[in-house]
């Protein structure tokens, strides 16, 4: 048996085009199953190993080595001192396996059949992963392949002979409509392992990604790196936004992304079922990129806040809807292009945003700063808000004001000292009643620990009753860091929990 064991693995090797060694580990495992099964062992560990060279087989019985044996499979598993005293001087430690062997079976025709299954799926098998392994070592971003059917899961594409791929229905576009036949192109996404060891690749028609690929094969000119796609925002099978860039001041990035009466665009358009593509111009400067990015909108003029990363875009009355888009779409859109939070207002509604805010920064400066109302319109006029902004601006500054004279400068400059002193004051006595289960929780920093102290928010216990919402109101902070932070907190409950069940 020994000479057909070795013609066998370099006929199936030679057929179906894989390594003589994965034939030869499929004849073990088949071969080890089988033996199995023969001998009626199945609560052993039987495996084969053939030798490459003369074809010859021995049956071995494998034994798993641990370090103390409580019997729950006393036919898989050997002590070290076992081992010793049946084999003195063996080295072996636990976790390796001690091979036994023992006499080899005579395979009948019922054994020989399941070998002959186990060895076809595993060829089949490897068959496939060179087929997967050749393709994915030449493939490109953007794959064209054939329906090959429309399952409720997504679509099944053909790649090529005895390659498929997956398109999962969350990465097509709505409402898209495939037939078994047509041809379609998508997005190399990834390949993903599934339980038992089976590969399916994965491609998308929804993501950013794969409309920049568009773009990237329809305009010569960004394959080239003249002309660069800095930022893709998509809402898929409905409308997009790019942004362009060049360093060569003699192209046009928009014109040349839209081609000639369209022509560039609209090819890109119809290979994502129509979808709208707006192609707008990059620009280093924030203002510029945002006017740009909401674009067909007229902007009236835009408020940039650097610490909250937000910007207030100001527009004109008939052109917030327009500013907006359908279902907040454009304005979202542009968000997601810019990075940036965008709040569009009317230049209305702006107005009486801004005097709401000096009226409030009027009445602080009269309450707080003990101001005469001239003295803080004077100030509000000339931008301050803040008790801080007076405290430490130059006292030169304050008294160039209409209106403040120098002693007046720094009466006020003195007056927000003591109120800014006094409030740091009344805050450390606060954190004083602080308990240290909140100082040293996970995620509480200093600036988080100064609102909570000043909320009377003082324990780890009072933290864990806290709605998510309730401790972005007083902190500031994400949903996600609030949510985190709370969880946290409340982590100490579940212990407990649990201690008192065991018990």
């Amino acid at each position: 048996m020994s000479r057909e064991i070795l013609q066998l693995a370099e006929v199936l090797a030679s057929e179906k085009r894989v390594d003589i060694d994965v034939v030869f580990e499929a004849l073990e495992t088949a071969l080890g199953i089988a033996a199995t099964k023969k001998a009626d062992r199945e609560q052993m560990n039987l495996a084969v190993r053939i030798n490459r060279e003369t074809g010859d087989y021995v049956t071995v019985r494998k034994w798993l080595i641990v370090e103390d044996l409580d019997y729950t499979y006393p036919e898989l598993e050997k002590t070290i001192e076992q081992i010793q005293e049946e084999i003195p001087g063996i080295q072996i430690e636990v976790g390796d396996y001690y091979e036994e062997e023992i006499p080899n079976e005579a395979f009948g025709r019922q054994a020989a059949q399941t070998a002959k299954q186990i060895i076809l799926q595993k060829i089949r098998d490897a068959e496939r992963e060179q087929i997967l392994n050749n393709f994915l070592a030449i493939r490109e971003d953007v794959i064209l392949g054939t329906v090959k059917r429309v399952e409720r899961h997504g679509i099944i594409v053909e790649l090529a002979p005895k390659l498929d791929a997956l398109i999962p229905r969350e990465e097509m576009l709505p409402r898209e409509n495939f037939r078994g036949g047509d041809k379609i192109r998508a997005l190399f996404l990834k390949v993903e392992e599934f339980t038992g060891g089976r590969k399916q690749i994965m491609m998308t028609r929804s993501s950013p990604e794969f409309l920049r690929k568009l773009f990237e094969l329809e305009v010569p000119e960004i394959r080239d790196g003249i002309l660069e796609i800095r930022e893709v925002a998509r809402d898929p099978g409905q409308r997009a936004k790019i942004a362009v860039h060049t360093n060569d001041q003699r192209i046009d990035p928009q014109g040349t992304c839209i081609g000639v009466r369209g022509s560039r665009v609209n090819a890109v358009s119809n290979e994502i079922g129509g979808e709208r593509i707006d192609v707008v111009l990059w620009d280093e400067d924030t203002a510029q990129f945002v006017i740009n990015a909401l674009s067909p909108a007229q902007v009236n003029r835009i408020v940039i806040d650097d610490e909250t990363n937000s910007v207030d875009v100001i527009v004109n009355e008939d052109q917030l809807a327009l500013a907006i888009g359908r279902s907040g779409q454009n304005v979202r859109l542009a968000a997601e292009l810019t990075g940036l939070q965008l709040n569009i207002m009317t230049v209305k509604e702006a107005e009486e945003r801004d005097e709401a805010e000096d009226n409030a920064a009027r009445e602080l400066f009269m309450t707080q700063l003990n101001a005469d109302e001239a003295t803080a319109n004077a100030l509000v006029q000339e931008g301050f808000t803040s008790i801080e902004e007076i405290a430490y601006v130059p006292a030169s500054e304050l008294a160039e004001i209409e209106g403040v004279s120098e002693k007046a400068a720094e009466s006020l400059r003195a007056t927000a000292r003591e109120v800014l002193l006094k409030a740091a004051q009344e805050i450390e006595e606060k954190l004083s009643n602080v308990a240290d289960d909140l100082r040293n929780l996970e995620g509480v920093d200093e600036d988080m620990l100064s609102h909570l102290a000043e909320a009377n928010i003082n324990t780890r216990d009072d933290l864990a009753e806290l709605a998510i919402d309730e401790l972005v109101e007083i902190t500031g902070v994400t949903a996600e860091e609030a949510e985190k932070v709370i969880m946290a907190a409340r982590a100490h409950w579940f212990s407990e929990d649990n201690a008192e069940t065991a018990e």
